[in-house]
């Protein structure tokens, strides 16, 4: 794995200018740096050696010396593709893939990508015409960014090395905030710094004569085949994936393995005999550690297992590195998570396969049983009657059922805009400062709809996901994580081959009532215990839910919220409800909240007065400081009487299950001392109606017959006023939540009114 930048034009110090470009993203490749300097281009290069130790350097060239290549990646197959082009009279110096890509586009120009075979982002440069082509993988797997500085071109792995060009004007995008709000990540192409963009997967780029031009080579379609019987889907998918398996273990270096409870990595591991496995976890209990499941595992697939508790403390302060990394805010709180898993496996291997796309392409997400499950309540309540009840439901607390019957109102290109669902277009108004900026994020998902069309929902919904969350959220994470800590990270899941098997599963083989990943789990179960191949989706599970009731964290993301980086884009009265609203536990805002601070972060990093390292280092010192602050403050407290908690207990009592919690936890300032207020203002909460809050991937769909299950908080009075109804809502059910003094009441009387309907439907409306 590698990193490349490069730019056209003439440049006072060029090749200064180059080498910073380079040297910014050394952990990329650690092992040796290269360069082409020319009149007209200069290419810069960073290499981590995994194939060809003694031969693989770049920029390599052709026979003839005219084509000049850069690349970042790994080519499966090049060994069969060296074999035809030596066949058609290439000649060859080293044993690299390297190699492979600029004779192979020697020979069959940009047709040479649909032979290929990997993950790749690469530039090619051809001194005689002084063209400039560029390619990314299928899936965007790797990274690969462009910007036009005046009249010339710019390109490089991550964007912090853009950054370095003397020339090039850093700016604030604000459209790419508002999409972020929405996603929980920037949709490609564009980037947080305006003129910055992403070369899309399975796109190619030509810059000549001044001008920018892209096209799309390769676009993930499903064909089902309906005829396909179980058997055969299990069959073509073993198959299918142990080659892929035995293709990405190809490397001069070790190969070693992610591992959590989860089938994916599971899966993978078990090729994986004899050799090295990682994982981490929390010390919050088993659902946020997954250690003892994998280490299980291990044992009985016969691998040397290595594993890492992450503590609250190492999590926090990991943030601004992270985020710095990054290159644009993820609000996916897992990616810090895989930082510390590839920080960990890098210090015993240069290269880890994990099980990155697995749900994207088998359809492995619980919300993915969305469409079956609101069959039958989107067919028997008409959709005036589920619009009046969903409107009911915002007014009530975050209890069991509500959130289903918010989502089932809508269908499909309405209410799912991906795995990740932050802020609708009425909650960003009215948190933004510029409520103009504001957008319908649906918007940015239509075109995607448009092509999915012939789809049925669920296929819409893999295709949505495999087009924008694989590729903002998923494969950014893996990337820029593994890339932070040296490592190669491939991902067998996503493979072309697999690909062409997992499009052809008929969708009833991928998601059904019995489970989702269907087809892929009996596959996987030929290898692995049942209870493993079973295991529902989790995710990657981080405590950020119970770490903001903590009134360490909670005083850490308001000392944020109220900080001068906060006033410049929010209503900081509005983004504080929203945190105390979870800190009370009337709402959980976690993913909401989390949002948001992980933004002010990395804005302070990238457009604030301090470095990446400054921050972490003023975080370290606050830090300290306020928890010798606090132990003195709790050293002065009186005892606790019987019966009742003492501060900072009860989180404890409730939410942390280990024999052995986590105590004495630093405080994490995310701002200058200088910045903070004095005495934080008091937010008095408003009457506006309680925020959607989506379900996070990890969270199982509920099924018809749960939806309307007690919920074991205490029970509230909800009052809900009818005039408050839009015009457009203004049709009720003959009952309102207003009638009862406990909204689960409400669910109670709503669940009657609907068995009365679903008792004379045919048995198979559970489809």
């Amino acid at each position: 794995m590698c990193g490349i930048c490069g730019f056209t034009g003439q440049l006072e110090e060029r090749e200064n200018t180059l080498q910073k470009m380079t040297e910014v993203i050394t952990h990329r490749g650690p092992d040796s740096d290269g360069y082409y300097v020319d009149d007209y281009i200069a290419m810069g290069f960073r290499r981590l050696s995994i194939i060809d130790l003694e031969n693989g350097d770049q920029p390599i060239t052709n026979e003839a010396g005219n084509l000049i290549l850069t690349f970042n990646g790994e080519i499966y197959n090049y060994k069969e593709i060296r074999k035809e082009l030596e066949e058609l009279g290439h000649h060859f110096t080293t044993t690299s893939d390297s190699e492979v890509l600029v004779h192979a586009f020697d020979e069959w120009d940009e047709d040479m990508l649909q032979k290929l075979r990997g993950m790749f982002a690469f530039a090619i440069y051809n001194k005689e015409t002084k063209a400039l082509f560029m390619a990314r993988d299928f899936f965007g797997i790797k990274p690969l960014h462009y910007t036009m500085i005046g009249d010339d071109f710019c390109y490089a792995s991550e964007i912090k090395s853009i950054l370095e060009h003397p020339k090039f004007e850093k700016k604030f995008n604000p459209k790419a905030l508002d999409a972020y709000l929405s996603f929980q990540y920037c949709p490609q192409p564009m980037t947080f710094f305006d003129g910055v963009y992403c070369l899309l997967p399975g796109h190619f780029l030509w810059y000549r004569d001044g001008i920018v031009e892209t096209q799309r080579y390769f676009e993930p379609k499903f064909k089902p085949d309906n005829d396909m019987t179980e058997e055969e889907a299990v069959d073509k998918i073993e198959k299918v994936f142990e080659d892929s398996v035995n293709a990405h273990k190809i490397a001069d270096v070790e190969v070693g393995c992610f591992l959590s409870s989860g089938v994916d990595s599971s899966y993978v591991s078990t090729y994986f005999e004899g050799q090295k496995t990682f994982t981490v976890g929390f010390d919050f209990g088993e659902k946020y550690n997954e250690i003892t499941w994998a280490q299980a595992l291990s044992e009985k697939i016969g691998v040397e297992h290595h594993a890492k508790l992450i503590s609250s403390e190492e999590f926090w302060a990991a943030v601004p590195k992270v985020q710095y990394h990054m290159d644009q805010p993820l609000a996916d709180p897992s990616c810090i998570a895989l930082y510390f898993v590839t920080k960990l496996a890098s210090e015993y291997v240069k290269v880890v396969l994990s099980g990155e796309g697995a749900d994207e392409l088998f359809g492995g997400y619980t919300c993915y049983n969305d469409p079956r499950v609101f069959k039958v309540y989107q067919k028997i309540v008409p959709y005036f009657l589920r619009r009046a009840i969903g409107w009911i439901c915002k007014k009530l607390p975050d209890i069991k059922g509500r959130d289903y019957l918010i989502r089932a109102i809508h269908p499909l290109e309405k209410r799912f805009i991906g795995n990740a669902y932050m802020y609708d277009q009425k909650q960003k108004k009215a948190l933004l400062k510029d409520p103009s900026i504001a957008t319908d994020p649906a918007r940015l998902v239509r075109r995607h709809y448009t092509r999915a069309r012939r789809y049925d929902d669920v296929t819409k919904m893999q295709y949505l996901d495999i087009n924008m969350w694989m590729v903002g959220d998923i494969l950014l994470k893996a990337d820029r994580m593994s890339m932070a800590n040296s490592l190669e990270l491939r991902v067998p899941f996503l493979d072309k081959e697999v690909f062409k098997v997992a499009s052809t599963i008929p969708t009833e083989l991928r998601v059904n009532k019995f489970n989702t990943k269907y087809a892929m789990r009996k596959a996987a179960a030929r290898h692995l215990p049942d209870e493993v191949a079973e295991k529902e989706k989790l995710g990657f599970p981080v405590p950020t839910r119970v770490w903001l009731k903590d009134e360490h964290y909670y005083n850490v993301v308001k000392s944020m919220f109220q900080s001068p980086t906060a006033e410049k884009f929010f209503n900081t009265d509005v983004i504080v409800r929203y945190l105390d609203e979870h800190y009370e536990e009337k709402e959980d805002n976690s993913r909401k909240v989390w949002t948001i601070y992980v933004f002010l972060v990395w804005y302070q990093i990238y457009f604030g007065p301090v470095t990446a390292e400054q921050l972490a280092a003023e975080q370290e010192a606050a830090a300290q400081a306020a928890a010798q602050a606090a132990a003195q403050a709790d050293a002065q407290d009186a005892p606790a009487a019987d019966g009742e908690a003492a501060p900072g207990e009860a989180l404890q009592d409730t939410e942390i299950t280990d024999d052995n919690p986590e105590t004495g936890t630093k405080i994490f300032t995310p701002v200058k001392q200088g910045e903070m207020p004095a005495e934080p203002a008091q937010v008095q909460p408003q009457e506006e109606p309680a925020p959607v809050q989506e379900e996070a991937p990890e969270q199982p769909a509920p099924e018809m017959e749960e939806i309307f299950s007690n919920s074991g908080r205490a029970p509230r009075a909800v009052r809900v006023p009818v005039e408050e109804i839009p015009d457009e809502e203004e049709d009720m059910p003959a009952m309102s939540a207003d009638s009862f003094e406990n909204p689960e009441d409400f669910f109670e009387s709503l669940k009657e009114k609907l068995r009365e309907n679903i008792i004379d439907e045919p048995e198979d409306t559970e489809e």
